[in-house]
């Protein structure tokens, strides 16, 4: 399927690896040109060269903290015009409530919440001017079910989530712009494995044990790659997806259990 969407210029953030690298992979191969920001300037450069081998589309690297102003206002001072973009930005740590002082939050909600709407505001009032948008932001499927021990981005994608849903339903819709929540379960990401680990350190069982005690909770009995989430990112940024905004688009494997 042609997803349409070749040209167009992409913005996708945290994409040096995990699912914003397979974002990043997967408007390539359509014909997109890609501005993709990490803080971590090695790996962000190796995933722009990777990226560049698949010789479909214009590939351009920024390295900056897109939670700050300054690493905002690179990123996009690099995209001659944002027609995509992907929101994303590294989850907050796992705990427990009670050792979260407002600092904590803050940074949480910056990151999570804060950072995505910023980005948003100084997009979609020119994806509608010129007829087409489409943000996908990345959140959780802890936004459906949430995650006792990820309490500070429970809160803080939660947010972002009931603010997209007035935003996406506002006058841009009418104008081409659609704004979607994707929702990763488990997958196979360093953010998973770091997550992990704290099973390890409680239980002393492996790393390879603890995954497959996880994989089982799955229907699908197995992590998802990103690749195949770029893909599903992809798809709800072409012209095929037009009539699909406000939405919350789960990946998981089946592993919510609800019927809504």
């Amino acid at each position: 399927m042609d997803l349409g969407i070749a040209g167009k210029w992409a913005l996708v953030c945290a994409a040096s690896k995990g699912l914003g690298k397979g974002c990043a992979k997967a408007f390539v191969q359509e014909g997109v040109n890609v501005v993709v920001t990490a803080r971590g300037g090695d790996a962000l450069e190796a995933t722009a060269n990777e990226l560049r081998a698949l010789g479909c589309g214009e590939v351009r690297a920024v390295v900056g903290d897109i939670t700050t102003a300054e690493g905002r206002a690179a990123a996009l001072a690099a995209c001659p015009q944002v027609d995509i973009l992907v929101n994303n930005a590294g989850g907050p740590p796992p705990g427990d409530f009670r050792d979260w002082g407002r600092d904590a939050w803050i940074k949480a909600v910056d990151a999570n919440m804060l950072t995505p709407i910023e980005l948003m505001r100084a997009t979609v009032d020119k994806m509608a001017e010129r007829g087409f948008g489409r943000v996908v932001n990345i959140t959780s499927g802890a936004v459906k079910a949430p995650i006792d021990i990820l309490g500070l981005s429970n809160g803080a994608r939660s947010g972002l989530t009931g603010f997209v849903a007035g935003l996406a339903r506002s006058r841009i819709a009418a104008r081409g712009v659609t704004i979607n929540g994707l929702l990763p379960g488990a997958f196979d990401t360093d953010r998973l494995r770091a997550t992990m680990q704290g099973a390890v350190a409680k239980t002393g069982k492996t790393i390879d044990a603890v995954a497959d005690d996880r994989k089982k909770t799955i229907p699908a009995q197995r992590f998802g790659s990103a690749d195949e989430f770029g893909a599903v990112c992809a798809f709800l940024c072409s012209v095929h997806a037009g009539y699909i905004t406000g939405q919350n688009i789960l990946a998981d494997g089946g592993a919510y259990p609800g019927t809504f």
